[in-house]
């Protein structure tokens, strides 16, 4: 029986200013509470999409975030709360925005597909630059189409670095290493990467044959879709200490910024895995609330082949990244007539917003260890963690917020809040307010590249009616996202980019 909208507010609750409460009977088997982190805006846009759900005829395709939450809240093994944070919207099982955390030594306790998402390891990377925006001005047209012509965007861009089979293998297993031997990054760059660039449990062997084919000519390559690499400017500073540790000195200062994934790699991955886990599931008899929520026992057969299949693919996603960086120094060098060192173009930190990793976290007192899922939220860890790199320990570890094309990103900082309420996580970008379809209904491509032109932003893109996907209307306001966690305490502010040049698939 489908409850009113008015029933349903029952399970819901405020507990802070920026967080609700979501009651076990929400939906059935919940093992845990939901909990959600949303300001007034963000607020009437989860409570609206609720709303829908409960009309006659329903939400159609996926689940509303609220009801997400609780499903994974159902899921077998989960521990502490499942989470989602305030870019949270409907996604393929999980909401994008929702992370959850699941005991190890549960032999109950899954790995779901769904909680990774289709584009393992999508994730962000900023290098800083010692240029101002001064310097850039006089040929930011020309930067943008250089930058444009060194990095193959696009659905189907085919890659520029050397790639064969041998090699793609070895990159699916050493990851940022590959790119280090085949001399496609600084060594420091690693220091300054989440798992250093590799997870050593990855296994070329658990990838199928289908995902290397689509991954090899993809290599190297931006793609399509909310992915882009974008030319920034520091416009404000709100810690200054932490900044500066970052190697950002003054407002104005350039940055580049890389958001992108392991292309149709990933997304294979992901297809073989939910195919093999919806048999486990009939076999050990595991029950989930969606059917997108196929899962599978972590020590099972299928949950270790995907664990290992996801870690060559994040591996992947890291050396994408890595040729792209290798790429944009190369541009800026030829268009500066300098070097990239010269330049100062050290990367200040990579960050995956889309990765199941095992972590050891608290829990009710204790020390456990957990397979965190975090699907469109990215690890915020606190000051002095162990696995944050040294020039971060005082800081706390880097966390880069993708704003939407043409709006502001971010640069947020891990904090204990976060460790201790979220499993040391945070957003990820702005999230979804409309669906693709509905921002290429209502929105018009040459509107949206005026406005962009209007803000003084330079824009190359591959497909220009794509561009409506990825309009500023079409998602939520990244500074709203950015400021509930602030508030909330998950994560603080450190300084705010802007868009100057903007390539995109």
């Amino acid at each position: 029986m489908v409850r009113s909208y008015s029933e349903e507010l029952e399970y819901l609750e405020r507990i802070t200013p920026t967080s609700w409460r979501i009651k076990k009977g929400f939906v059935p088997n919940m093992k845990v509470e939901g909990v959600f982190y949303v300001n007034d805006h963000l607020e009437k846009l989860m409570f609206e999409e609720l709303q829908h759900a409960c009309r006659p005829g329903g939400f159609g395709g996926f689940l509303p975030g609220v009801k997400q939450i609780a499903n994974v809240a159902a899921l077998p093994g989960i521990v502490g709360n499942s989470i989602g944070l305030p870019d949270i919207h409907s996604g393929y099982g999980f909401a994008i925005g929702n992370m959850a955390a699941f005991d190890m030594d549960d032999p109950n306790a899954i790995v779901s597909p769904g909680g990774v998402g289709f584009d393992i390891n999508c994730g962000v990377r900023l290098l800083r630059t010692n240029l101002s925006e001064k310097d850039v001005q006089p040929v930011k047209e020309q930067l943008a189409q250089s930058m444009f012509d060194h990095i193959p965007v696009g659905v189907g861009s085919k890659g520029i670095i050397p790639m064969g089979a041998k090699d793609l293998e070895e990159a699916l297993e050493m990851g940022m290493d590959w790119s280090l031997r085949e001399g496609y990054i600084w060594a420091e760059d690693k220091e300054h990467c989440e798992e250093y660039g590799r997870m050593l449990q990855a296994d070329p062997n658990c990838v199928s044959a289908r995902a290397k084919k689509r991954g090899l000519p993809q290599l190297g390559t931006l793609g399509a879709g909310n992915h882009y690499a974008e030319i920034q400017v520091v416009e404000e500073i709100f810690n200054e200490h932490n900044a500066k540790r970052m190697g950002i000195e003054f407002e104005g200062q350039v940055c580049v910024m890389i958001h992108c994934g392991s292309r149709g790699l990933g997304h294979q991955v992901a297809t073989d895995a939910l195919v093999s886990m919806e048999k486990a599931m009939k076999r050990d008899k595991i029950e989930v609330n969606d059917r997108q929520l196929a899962c599978a026992q972590i020590h099972s057969k299928e949950g270790q082949d995907y664990l290992k299949g996801m870690a060559a693919a994040a591996n992947y996603a890291w050396v994408n990244r890595s040729s792209m960086t290798f790429l944009c120094r190369q541009s800026f060098a030829k268009m500066f007539n300098s070097t990239p060192d010269d330049l100062d173009m050290h990367m200040i930190y990579d960050v995956s917003h889309n990765i199941a990793k095992v972590e050891q976290h608290f829990v009710q007192g204790k020390e456990k260890t957990l397979l965190v899922h975090r699907k469109g939220s990215t690890r915020a860890f606190p000051p002095h963690h162990p696995l944050i790199p040294v020039d971060y320990q005082l800081t706390g570890q880097p966390v880069l917020i993708g704003g939407t094309m043409g709006t502001c990103s971010y640069v947020l900082t891990g904090t204990e809040i976060g460790m201790q309420q979220t499993f040391g996580s945070t957003c990820h970008g702005a999230g979804r307010a409309l669906s693709r379809a509905k921002s290429r209904r209502n929105l018009d491509y040459v509107d949206v590249l005026k406005a962009l032109d209007k803000q003084g932003i330079s824009i190359r893109v591959a497909s220009p009616k794509l561009v409506m996907e990825e309009a500023p209307e079409s998602y939520k306001n990244v500074t709203d996202v950015v400021d509930t966690c602030h508030i909330a305490g998950i994560s603080q502010k450190c300084f705010k980019l802007r868009p100057v040049a903007v390539i995109k698939g």
